[in-house]
């Protein structure tokens, strides 16, 4: 059994921190709209059906290039833009902390469709919202199709993790927190 010192656990969780700093944060709303419409691109281009979902969506969060680092204790941060329709209307971040069994670093991104009006907005005036029971999560190699059926549609929220590089093993994305910011 490991047993953790502060010192070990400082240095890890700094360590945790160090990598997952991410250079996409606080970038100019014109290169975070130009990284959003690249994941968006590549996520209809590669994902059969996510085209189909985004469309009865009542909104999508794209969060592209999310950071995600963990030794023990780990974090996840990327920022994104809120689209209703083809229209950015609002920016977020997601953050996510965890401890446990966890080592590795990875990039991802992820979108998050808002199948309801009500959960959208919801959603859109808080001042920040925490993923939880109210959404599924999917990878592509699990998905295989994200074709909109009676199933999806009726779900509040449908959470999508695509363009995985890296390599972390026991982290999560579930607990995610997305808190409004200004670009």
């Amino acid at each position: 059994m490991t047993v953790w010192t502060r010192r070990g656990f400082i240095i890890a969780g700094g360590a945790t921190v160090a990598a997952c700093s991410n250079s996409t944060i606080n970038q100019p709303a014109s290169e975070l709209n130009a990284r959003v419409d690249q994941a968006r691109a590549e996520m209809f281009r590669t994902i059969p059906g996510a085209e189909q979902l985004a469309a009865q969506a009542a909104g999508v969060l794209i969060v592209p290039d999310v950071t995600q680092a963990g030794l023990m204790v780990g974090g996840s941060y990327g920022e994104g833009a809120l689209l209703i329709g083809e229209a950015k209307v609002a920016y977020f971040s997601y953050a996510a902390a965890s401890f446990g069994p966890q080592i590795g670093v990875s990039r991802f991104n992820h979108a998050l469709f808002f199948m309801t009006q009500e959960v959208l907005t919801r959603f859109r005036y808080s001042d920040g919202w925490q993923l939880g029971l109210d959404a599924e999560y999917t990878t592509p190699e699990e998905a295989g199709s994200l074709g909109v059926t009676t199933t999806t549609i009726n779900l509040p929220v449908y959470a999508l993790v695509y363009g995985q590089q890296g390599l972390i093993l026991g982290a999560t994305l579930e607990g995610g927190k997305y808190t409004p910011i200004n670009r």
